[in-house]
């Protein structure tokens, strides 16, 4: 047995055994076994008295994070689900878990539980403002977004994760979101742009004298490359790399970057030299269960063999047809029949010109109804959407000329008193009504509440005497006069302090989310925050 082996097994035992007794004693032997090889950045120790909870979440949290790093995602999916209730609602040990989840879920091809696991993740990493955390919850987005072959989505979260990662100190962090904006302008055709985020991040990966990182930042370098054209360039790094990713047990690596120089090699007319790294990736890709990656490599194989040996290609298409199957039954349908339009050509579509050009009319014709119908939409909505603007802006104005009146009748309050008749008293009481419903909102901004049965309460009335009186006195509903309130502080907000985070700009005007505090800022405004702040 290999140190390898030896390693997997003892820190496999210490698990089992911790799973039964659950005490302090055996999690600090299981923890010592991490640290003794460097997995954890710290010692971890408990004492006697550390509650069964804690210790539970802890090594079971570690050990999805050791399974994960061992390839063993079913094992480290089940560890994850039984550690993550343990997390108390909202701090980052319960993001870092739910993380850890979604980028095992990817590897395992569940992009469903993938997604609600980040989302989650990035809700709370949003929440608490950490530009490290929310760069690398972006960045799992972005992944996932990937593995569900939507790059365009992935573009915007990856490009999000870069702009935060800019504002920290954490190089390792940088390379990881490099290398991931590598892979989508790759998958986005745009392979200048992915060969030079891959150089970049395979500079930071080599200063800090990462070799495994690096390697897999020359993998993605050699993607860009195969894009590129430049077939020899890219066989070279792979024959580099594959070695390495060998030696460090990095088995999913090694089993891609095989796939890859098969390419390299196919696309060189090197087909026989091609099919043995085929095969190899195919064998290693169905014994981790990676099925879409495993596609990839009978692809390979039934190109390679199509003139050298049909009956071997028959073998691989039925293989690839299999796996077809496997993936629709699992959900990925989409994502295959992207993938399928890609593989189709004469051999496995058997259809005949005529029907391909009856097909090609028929979504000509098609695309040119929905383009149609989608202008007209697009104007139906930015018609509205115009005049609701205009009416929030008006409504704004309101409020603030309500203020600069405010402020004068203050000054000549004496002049008004001596002057005011019973029409004049009249019109004083619904402008100080309105001032106090404005007094209270932006009180209420400040805690977090600006819901109408708040502000009813604190004016001392039922929420229906605050509507009839809202709608008499300004001729609004309660909601379109605070959003207006609102949305006043956050313009201001926005250009009188061009440093403060979009988050804290929310919370300071009564939202709990930035992502509803946006969605409301480009309805009023018709842009987002940061183009307002920096129009």
């Amino acid at each position: 047995m290999n140190l390898h082996c030896l390693l997997l097994a003892t820190v496999a035992s210490l698990l089992g055994l911790f799973d039964q007794k659950q005490d302090a004693n055996t999690a600090n032997q299981f923890f010592a076994q991490l640290d003794k090889e460097q997995f954890t950045d710290s010692k971890i120790q408990f004492a006697e008295d550390t509650p069964k909870d804690s210790l539970r979440q802890q090594v079971w949290y570690w050990a999805a994070e050791w399974l994960y790093d061992q390839q063993k995602y079913e094992e480290a999916v089940g560890y994850g689900q039984k550690a993550l209730p343990l997390f108390h609602d909202g701090n980052d040990g319960k993001a870092d878990c739910l993380n850890l989840l979604g980028i095992i879920c990817v590897r395992m091809g569940d992009i469903k539980h993938a997604a609600e696991y980040a989302k989650q993740c990035l809700e709370i990493d949003m929440k608490s403002g950490d530009d490290d955390r929310i760069s690398s919850s972006m960045n799992t987005v972005a992944g996932i977004y990937m593995a569900g072959y939507q790059a365009k989505e992935a573009e915007q979260y990856i490009l999000g994760a870069l702009e935060h990662a800019q504002k920290v100190d954490n190089p390792a962090r940088k390379a990881v979101i490099l290398g991931m904006a590598s892979e989508i302008y790759h998958s986005l055709a745009d392979d200048k742009k992915a060969l030079s985020y891959a150089e970049k991040a395979y500079e930071i990966d080599s200063k800090l004298k990462r070799e495994p990182q690096a390697s897999i930042r020359l993998s993605q370098k050699g993607s860009a490359l195969l894009g590129l054209h430049r077939y020899q360039e890219a066989e070279k790094i792979y024959r580099q790399i594959i070695p390495v990713f060998k030696q460090v047990g990095d088995y999913h690596s090694y089993a891609i970057s095989l796939n890859r120089l098969g390419m390299a090699l196919f696309s060189q007319g090197q087909h026989k030299e091609a099919i043995s790294y085929y095969n190899e990736a195919a064998e290693l890709f169905s014994k981790m269960g990676d099925l879409y990656n495993e596609m990839h490599a009978q692809r390979g194989l039934y190109e390679s063999y199509w003139k050298i040996n049909p009956d071997s290609a028959k073998i691989a298409l039925d293989r690839f047809d299999f796996l077809k199957d496997s993936l629709y039954s699992n959900s990925s349908a989409e994502a295959l029949s992207r993938y399928h339009a890609e593989f189709g050509n004469e051999q496995l579509k058997q259809e005949n010109e005529e029907e391909r050009a009856a097909h090609r009319r028929t979504i000509l014709v098609a695309i040119a109804v929905i383009l149609l119908l989608a202008i007209l939409a697009w104007w139906y909505v930015r018609r509205i959407h115009q005049k609701e603007m205009e009416h929030v802006e008006a409504l704004m104005r309101e409020i603030e000329a309500l203020k600069k009146e405010a402020a004068e009748a203050e000054m000549t309050a004496n002049i008004a008193e001596q002057q005011e008749d019973t029409t004049t008293q009249m019109v004083d009481e619904d402008r100080k009504f309105l001032m106090r419903v404005v007094e209270v909102v932006n009180e209420g901004m400040t805690v977090g509440k600006t819901n109408v049965d708040y502000i009813a309460s604190e004016l001392n009335m039922s929420v229906q005497t605050l509507r009839r009186r809202l709608q008499t006195t300004a001729g609004e509903t309660p909601k379109a006069f605070v959003s207006a309130i609102q949305m006043e502080k956050a313009g201001k907000l926005l250009k009188k302090k061009p440093d403060l985070p979009i988050l804290d700009i929310a919370m300071q005007c009564g939202f709990e989310e930035a992502s509803s505090f946006t969605h409301t800022f480009k309805r009023v405004y018709g842009i987002s925050p940061s183009q307002f702040r920096n129009g």
